[in-house]
C-alpha cells in the first residue's frame, strides 16, 4: 500500500516537473518572436517617417513651382524706326563701313525702346563711289523711280510712333523711300523724319512726308551731319537725346 502510494506521489512529481520544463522552454521562443515582431515593427515605422520626410521636401517644393509667380512677357514696343542708309564712299567722312543714317537709327531705337528696320534694296545697283551713287540718284529723282526695297516691313498696325530717316539724296528723299511710302499704310500713325547730310539739312523730309502720307501726323525732324555721325558721336548723340526730349520720349 505504501509502495502504491509512494509510486503515485512519484508519478506526480515527475508530470510537475515536465510541464514546468515545458513551460520555460516555450517562454522564451513566444519573447523572441514578440520582440522580432516589435523590432519589425519599429523599423517599419522608421521607413515611413523616413518616406514621411523624403516626400514633404519635394511636396513643398513642387507647391513653390505652383504658387510660384509666372514671369511675364515684356510688353511690345508700339515705336519704330524704319531707315535707309548707305556705306563705301561718302561725302567729307570718305569710305565707310556703318551709314550715317544707320548710326542716328540706332542711336534713337537705343534711347526709345524702338524696334528697328533697314530699308535694303531689292537690287543693289547703287555704286560704291561718291559720284557715281550721285549720278544714279539724280537719274532715279529725273525718272521718278521707285526702286524695290528687300523682304517685308514689319506689321505697321502694332506701332503709334514711327521715325523715318535716311540720307538727303538732291535735296529729297531717295526714290527708295518713296516705294516704302506708296506700298505701306502710314494712316493714323505719328511719323517723324530724320536725316544725315553735309549741308542740306532736313531738306524739307517733314513736307515732303506728309505729302506722300497725308493720313499721318508728322512730328518735328532731325538733320545731323554725316561727318558728326562718323566722328563726333557724342556731339551727335546730344542732339538726339534733346530732340526725343522735346517729343516727349
Amino acid at each position: 500500500m505504501k509502495k502504491g502510494i509512494a509510486l503515485i506521489l512519484t508519478a506526480a512529481l515527475l508530470l510537475t516537473g515536465c510541464g514546468g520544463a515545458s513551460a520555460q522552454a516555450n517562454t522564451p521562443e513566444k519573447t523572441d518572436a514578440a520582440q522580432e515582431e516589435a523590432v519589425v515593427t519599429e523599423e517599419a515605422s522608421a521607413d515611413e517617417a523616413q518616406q514621411t520626410e523624403a516626400q514633404e521636401p519635394a511636396a513643398a517644393a513642387e507647391n513653390a513651382v505652383a504658387e510660384a509667380p509666372q514671369e511675364t512677357t515684356a510688353a511690345a514696343s508700339d515705336t519704330l524706326v524704319l531707315y535707309f542708309s548707305r556705306t563705301g564712299e561718302q561725302y567729307v567722312v570718305g569710305v565707310i563701313d556703318k551709314g550715317n543714317t544707320a548710326i542716328i537709327a540706332e542711336m534713337i531705337a537705343e534711347q526709345t525702346g524702338a524696334d528697328l528696320f533697314e530699308i535694303l534694296p531689292a537690287d543693289d545697283h547703287y555704286p560704291m563711289t561718291y559720284e557715281a551713287l550721285t549720278d544714279v540718284a539724280k537719274q532715279e529723282q529725273n525718272e521718278k523711280a521707285r526702286p524695290e526695297y528687300s523682304g517685308t516691313l514689319p506689321d505697321l498696325s502694332k506701332y503709334s510712333t514711327i521715325f523715318i530717316g535716311s540720307p538727303v539724296w538732291w535735296g529729297d528723299w531717295p526714290m527708295i523711300m518713296y516705294t516704302v511710302f506708296e506700298n505701306n499704310d502710314f494712316s493714323g500713325k505719328t511719323l517723324i523724319p530724320f536725316s544725315t547730310h553735309e549741308g542740306s539739312g532736313l531738306s524739307g523730309f517733314d513736307k515732303k512726308l506728309a505729302g506722300a502720307c497725308p493720313d499721318s501726323t508728322i512730328g518735328k525732324g532731325l538733320a545731323i551731319e554725316g561727318n558728326d555721325a562718323q566722328n563726333n558721336q557724342e556731339k551727335a548723340r546730344e542732339s538726339v537725346s534733346s530732340w526725343l526730349a522735346e517729343l516727349g520720349f
